[in-house]
């Protein structure tokens, strides 16, 4: 079944999937980073009674969940040079990753936000504490707890959403893969290598968040 199966070719190309795996994991990095901006100034603007700023925050967060990321990637690649804005291949995919993963950061910040019980946000406010300190001393410490999870699990999407910047040929992981099928017409070597890499990334995030559950539970125990 493998006599087909070229290994010898797989490792001549390890150098280029390697490139790209440097790639990939430092330009989903930078999207997350973007992508946890964005989220706090939307959840920000979301969670305020006034509609001024939660109508605006609340139509960009359903209008990137309802539209494909493919969608938002060729606008911004192929759109904004039509309205006068031409940004390199780079720079166009992290602010695609962080425009559309920041609305699902937004909400999971809020709902960490929200699971903080009624009473103690009340207790904060009858001890006198300002805006400011009920986020800093009581609300966001326990939020923190709470968002560190699902924020590792988005990261985790937003890495596999990486690959479809090899579709304005950003030299990530899966453009490697790429040139590996379209270089030897082996698609079964290029494709097959560069998912095992994807699974290395996955598995990794993976046990970071096991690990940050079983740490923050062990904290709050402690507390």
């Amino acid at each position: 079944m493998l006599e087909n199966f070229s290994f010898r070719t797989i490792v001549e190309y390890l150098p280029l999937f390697g490139q790209g795996l440097v790639t990939t994991v430092w330009l989903s990095a930078l999207s997350f980073v973007g992508a946890l901006a964005v989220g706090i100034v939307l959840c920000a603007m979301n969670l305020q009674r006034g509609w001024l700023f939660r109508a605006p925050a609340k139509a960009y967060i359903d209008a990137v969940r309802a539209t494909p990321l493919l969608a938002q990637l060729y606008f911004l690649y192929f759109g904004l040079p039509r309205l006068g804005f031409v940004l390199p291949e780079l720079v166009v995919g992290i602010l695609a990753l962080s425009l559309n993963s920041g609305a699902y950061v937004a909400e999971i910040i809020r709902a960490g936000i929200l699971s903080i019980p009624r009473g103690q946000v009340e207790a904060s406010v009858a001890s006198g504490m300002t805006y400011v300190q009920r986020m800093r001393l009581v609300i966001l410490p326990q939020a923190f707890k709470v968002t560190i999870p699902p924020l590792l699990g988005q990261a985790i999407v937003l890495v596999k959403d990486s690959a479809l910047l090899s579709l304005i040929s950003v030299a990530e992981l899966t453009r490697a893969g790429q040139l590996l099928a379209s270089d030897r017409f082996m698609p079964a070597e290029g494709f097959l290598t560069i998912a095992a890499f994807y699974l290395l990334l996955y598995y990794c995030l993976k046990g970071l968040a096991v690990a940050s559950s079983r740490w923050l539970g062990t904290a709050g125990a402690r507390t």
